[in-house]
């Protein structure tokens, strides 16, 4: 029903997806396609790729706009079982290096990377507003957009003699707007996928003060996972304030590490496949 939606609305994206197929060119990229035609990237369906018909949000946490704009995202915004802020600010190595940036950079890599795989790929945010969104809107993208799995990029501020990465995942919460029964199942399926393959991908080590070694965490007090109606989790890539970690994430070679051990971790959870990535040749 959705592909016969799409056909109508944009008959003559349909018309070029249907011509690649017969010349032979199903693999082509939906975006090279819809650029050819001056139409925007709209996920045209990708047949004989691994995600063809699959949808992906990818949630960059923080905003880098959300420093100057402290009034808007200190508002208080329901998350089902309490009252939290609508956004943060997020932290920073000791550097300056934002984590909001590292998100919005990290997400970018795994959209094109999830693009190539015939994934439809929806970002919560792309740089294109002044701040947020807040938590409540980041989880309703989600769910308005019926996604497959939703991915929510961090990096911790811990103590700087923490180190390593850890994957966040829903608790059982009923209460209020938030209901994640349907979905903690689920979600802790697509968090154990992500954590394989981000640690095969980056060499990053699980985390050594969260997680009791498993480098998976259960929360229920983030509104990006109470509120969801589909798998979601959150991954912290590394700890910021540690000197060995912010080396890992100031360098755009470990970053797109990053992006394809979440890519794989995606693309094995919705496949149900072992992560097909290859081991961390980063090297710091």
């Amino acid at each position: 029903m959705r592909a016969r939606r799409w056909m109508w609305q944009y008959p003559t994206a349909a018309a070029l997806a249907l011509c690649a197929l017969l010349t032979g060119g199903a693999g082509t990229s939906g975006a090279r396609m819809a650029a050819d035609v001056g139409l925007p990237h709209v996920g045209l369906p990708q047949v004989g790729l691994p995600l063809a018909g699959r949808t992906v949000v990818v949630d960059p946490g923080h905003n880098p706009g959300n420093p100057a704009h402290l009034a808007e995202i200190n508002q208080l915004v329901d998350v089902g079982n309490g009252r939290k802020a609508c956004n943060t600010t997020g932290t920073a190595t000791d550097g300056g290096y934002p984590e909001s940036a590292f998100t919005l950079d990290v997400a970018r890599r795994v959209r094109a990377l999830l693009d190539a795989e015939g994934a439809r790929v929806v970002l919560t945010q792309d740089g294109d507003r002044p701040w947020g969104p807040c938590v409540t809107e980041r989880a309703a993208v989600g769910n308005r957009e019926h996604a497959d799995a939703v991915v929510a990029i961090h990096a911790d501020g811990a103590r700087p003699d923490g180190y390593g990465f850890h994957v966040i995942l829903p608790a059982l919460v009923v209460a209020g707007a938030a209901d994640t029964s349907a979905v903690v199942g689920p979600s802790r399926a697509l968090g154990l996928a992500l954590r394989d393959a981000f640690a095969r991908a980056t060499g990053e080590p699980y985390s050594s003060y969260l997680g009791q070694g498993t480098a998976l965490v259960t929360r229920g007090d983030l509104g990006g996972l109470n509120l969801s109606r589909v798998p979601a989790v959150f991954i912290e890539c590394a700890n910021m304030r540690n000197a060995d970690d912010a080396a890992r994430v100031t360098s755009p070679e470990w970053r797109e590490s990053a992006a394809r051990g979440i890519a794989a971790g995606i693309t094995a959870y919705l496949t149900g496949a072992t992560a097909g990535v290859a081991p961390a040749q980063w090297r710091g």
